[in-house]
């Protein structure tokens, strides 16, 4: 999850291809450390893609796994 927001966060930042250098640079700036074969898997998955389009497969498989957790106990009474 962290290599992917690092992603995003570089396209947002205005990078229109970060690299895997890119995301290793950003994330390691911060003391995050880098899963390279995981980082690979991730650049080679999203190659070509439109960032957009995977962003609304994304939202729908959300939607499937429905939500909602419980509401939290009142206080006790003294």
């Amino acid at each position: 999850m962290k290599h992917l927001a690092a992603y995003l966060l570089l396209k947002l930042g205005g990078n229109d291809e970060p690299t895997a250098a890119d995301v290793t640079s950003a994330l390691e700036s911060v003391g995050v450390e880098v899963d390279s074969d995981r980082l690979k898997s991730l650049l080679s998955d999203l190659e070509g893609k439109d960032l957009g389009e995977i962003m609304e497969e994304g939202k729908g498989l959300l939607a499937k796994m429905g939500g909602g957790g419980g509401g939290g106990g009142g206080g006790g009474g003294g």
